[in-house]
């Protein structure tokens, strides 16, 4: 049985439907890579898989849990965890302080402050200082952390490398290969929205290929190219024969 089961859903902005009919499964330690253009419903999926943004049509099932009524801090506190785009820091307030907020939560497991901070060694002189004067690759290695510190099940995270210097992503994506834990047993399942394909394709088991809030592309990452990637990104269908474009539950 899949860990999160997405079915028929829809997500509307006002008058506008922002996720239309989305179905997808995702499995235990999979990590789940959403391509596409600005506006292309990524960030509300996200939003409304964490609970941030309500369901307005199909369902959400989590180990077998349906949730799509749940509120966000439910849905936290079994074990999906939203790292939102902008990373939505409380400013003011110390790295650790920002950090431990997430013990509301309540679950435990491997995740606390001093394994975040093996995670994300680079936080570790910065535990006292305001998390408003932190460099953009630290307030996201924070809001990561902070993600972590509800020891998730499935980590959501939205436009990781958004707004961050080269450097700054290297060290953001060499903190996840770790918590994904590829090959372990202990893996983090990871649904990722990411601009940076060449990243996508490195840290991604599947890529799904999303446009005007429809999945438009299934398929593993080692069996789609970037130039097939691309076209559907832009809304064209690729030349190449056999190019994966199964129903968007494929595995």
């Amino acid at each position: 049985m899949s860990l999160l089961k997405i079915e028929a859903l829809e997500a509307r902005h006002g008058l506008l439907t922002a996720v239309q009919g989305i179905s997808l499964e995702i499995e235990q330690g999979e990590t789940l890579a959403l391509v596409g253009a600005n506006g292309a419903g990524k960030t509300t999926l996200l939003r409304t898989l964490a609970g941030v943004h309500p369901v307005a049509g199909g369902r959400i099932v989590f180990d077998g849990v349906d949730v799509s009524a749940l509120p966000a801090h439910r849905r936290a506190a079994a074990g999906l965890a939203l790292v939102p785009e902008g990373r939505k820091l409380f400013p003011a307030m110390t790295v650790q302080e920002n950090l431990l907020v997430a013990l509301s939560a309540k679950r435990g497991g491997r995740w606390n402050l001093g394994t975040v901070l093996d995670a994300f060694p680079q936080l570790k002189p910065k535990l006292k200082a305001a998390a408003g004067t932190l460099s953009g690759g630290q307030q996201q290695a924070v809001a990561i952390g902070r993600a972590l510190m509800t020891n998730p099940r499935v980590l959501l995270l939205d436009e990781v490398s958004l707004g961050l210097s080269p450097l700054a992503v290297q060290g953001v994506y060499d903190s996840l290969r770790t918590l994904m834990g590829k090959g372990t047993a202990h893996g983090t399942t990871v649904v990722l929205v990411e601009q940076d394909l060449q990243r996508t394709f490195q840290v991604a088991d599947r890529i799904v290929c999303m446009l005007e809030g429809k999945v438009v592309a299934s398929g593993r990452a080692d069996e789609m190219t970037r130039e097939q990637v691309m076209a559907h990104y832009f809304g064209h269908r690729p030349s190449t024969a056999g190019t994966p474009s199964q129903p968007a539950s494929a595995t």
